[in-house]
């Protein structure tokens, strides 16, 4: 698998999410869409990187962009954290990985000595014509989603 650089068109996705809904990057052409891959639903990382995203909900829409969290949890799990954390973003389900791995973003990680497969926390703009604008890896929490928000201002 090639690295993605901006500039590259965005994989397409068609994923199940919260509320028994699904979400296609086809049906998202025109908009700006926010893409960001997270580990694990309701760990304190994640946690907070859900509740900032949401909290500027309403500034992204106002800058014409939605915003999906990927994690490989189920949408059950998804509804719950939402519910549990009151999140207003969408959570799409990607559970074979398959759209991680499109990503680059399915990675070999290592705990404590201990190697084992998962979510690098990463953040892909995707533009209105489906090419990826701006990406972040290895992405730290504190920060992000209102950095993201400022990229998103800045191709307005």
């Amino acid at each position: 698998m090639t690295k993605l650089e901006e500039g590259n068109p965005a994989p397409d996705f068609d994923l199940p999410t919260d509320g028994d809904r699904r979400l296609a990057l086809a049906d998202l052409a025109g908009k700006m869409v926010v893409l960001y891959f997270y580990p694990k639903d309701d760990t304190p990382g994640c946690t907070k990187e859900a509740i900032a995203f949401s909290a500027l909900r309403e500034e992204f829409e106002k800058a014409g962009a939605v915003v999906i969290g990927v994690s490989p949890d189920t949408p059950a799990k998804h509804d719950k954290f939402k519910a549990k954390h009151g999140l207003s973003v969408h959570l799409a389900a990607d559970t074979d990985q398959a759209t991680a791995n499109a990503y680059g973003v399915w990675v070999e990680k290592s705990m404590y000595g201990r190697k084992y497969m998962g979510i690098e926390r990463s953040t892909f703009l995707i533009g209105p014509d489906g090419a990826l604008l701006k990406i972040w890896r290895k992405v730290k929490v504190a920060g992000h989603a209102e950095a993201v928000l400022d990229a998103v201002r800045a191709q307005g």
